[in-house]
C-alpha cells in the first residue's frame, strides 16, 4: 500500500540546511510545468522558522511569485535576519534557481502574550462528510468527459484532501459570486511541531483561492484562453494551526480589475475557531 501523499510532502519541507541561514528544497517533477506557488511559500516559512527559537511561531507571511518555478530543479532558500526584537522577529526569505529570484517573502514572528480576543462567525456549512473527495470528482469527470487534464490531474500528488459544498463542474461552469466554501485537511496524520502544520496550511491555501475570481465570470482553468497565476500570497495566522481535522476555507473576491483578480479568505477549524485568513492577487489574463 503506496503511503499518503502527506508523507511526501512533509518529507519535502524538511529542508536540507547548507549553511547558517541557507537552505535547500526540492519539488515534486510530475509533469508540472512549474512549481506549485504553495509548495514555495511552505518551504519559505520552513526556512525561516529555522533560524528563530523553536518556541516562537510566525504570526504573517507576505510573499511574491517572481518567475515560474522549473520542477526539475531544487530551490535555494536564503534567509536575511532582519530584526529580532524583544516582541517580534523578521525574515526576509528568497528563493533562488540559476541564480535567478523565483520567490520573495517577508516572515514575522511574534513572541506569545496575552490580549484583546475576538473574532467574527464561522459561515454556515454542512459537514464534510456529506460531499466526495476532490479524488472522486477527477475520477468521475475523467470517466465522464475523457479529458486528459483529469486524467492527468489523478497522477498528481494530492497531499491535501478536500470536499467541496459549491463544487463548480469545470465542463460546464456558471458564475458564483460571493463567499465560497471549501473543507479541507491533509490526506493522512500529522506531526506534533507547530511550525508543520503552519507550513502546510500555507501549502493549502494556495489551493483554491484564485478560483473566486475567475469563477465570478463563469470561467474554470479549464477555459481554453484564460491565463491564471498567482501573483502574490499573504497568510496571517491569528491562533495555533492544528491540521489534524478538516478546516472551512471561507472565500471570497472582491475586485477584479487590469487582468488581476483580487481574493480574500478565512479558515475556520471545525469547532468554529478562525485560525488564519489570506490575501492573494492573481493574473487572470483573457486572450482575444
Amino acid at each position: 500500500m503506496s503511503e499518503p501523499a502527506i508523507q511526501t510532502l512533509l518529507r519535502r519541507l524538511d529542508l536540507e540546511r547548507l549553511d547558517r541561514d541557507l537552505f535547500r528544497g526540492y519539488t515534486p517533477n510530475d509533469g508540472r510545468p512549474r512549481v506549485f506557488g504553495g509548495l514555495v511559500a511552505a518551504q519559505a516559512l520552513v526556512a525561516a522558522a529555522r533560524t528563530v527559537p523553536p518556541d516562537i511561531r510566525p504570526h504573517s507571511l507576505h510573499s511574491y511569485f517572481l518567475r515560474p518555478g522549473d520542477p526539475t530543479r531544487p530551490i535555494l532558500y536564503e534567509v536575511d535576519r532582519i530584526r529580532d526584537g524583544k516582541s517580534f522577529l523578521t525574515r526576509r526569505v528568497v528563493g533562488i534557481q540559476e541564480g535567478e529570484a523565483i520567490y520573495s517573502a517577508g516572515v514575522s514572528f511574534h513572541k506569545e502574550e496575552d490580549g484583546l480576543s475576538h473574532q467574527v462567525e464561522m459561515p454556515d456549512a454542512p459537514p464534510p462528510e456529506q460531499f466526495p473527495t476532490n479524488r472522486e470528482r477527477l475520477a468521475e469527470l475523467a470517466e465522464r468527459s475523457g479529458h486528459p487534464v483529469f486524467k492527468f490531474l489523478l497522477t498528481v500528488e494530492s497531499p491535501i484532501e478536500h470536499r467541496d459544498p459549491e463544487f463548480i463542474d469545470p465542463l460546464s461552469p456558471h458564475p458564483h459570486r460571493g463567499l465560497k466554501r471549501l473543507w479541507f485537511k491533509p490526506d493522512g496524520p500529522m506531526p506534533p511541531e507547530p511550525i508543520v502544520h503552519a507550513a502546510v496550511m500555507t501549502y493549502a491555501t494556495d489551493m483554491g483561492l484564485l478560483d473566486n475570481c475567475i469563477q465570478w465570470h463563469g470561467l474554470t482553468w479549464l477555459a481554453p484562453k484564460l491565463q491564471v497565476a498567482s501573483l502574490d500570497h499573504a497568510i496571517w495566522f491569528h491562533r495555533e494551526v492544528k491540521l489534524d481535522d478538516f478546516h472551512l476555507y471561507a472565500m471570497e473576491s472582491p475586485s477584479a480589475e487590469g487582468s488581476r483578480g483580487f481574493n480574500l479568505g478565512r479558515i475556520f477549524d471545525r469547532s468554529g475557531r478562525l485560525v488564519a485568513s489570506t490575501a492573494q492577487e492573481s493574473l487572470m489574463r483573457l486572450h482575444a
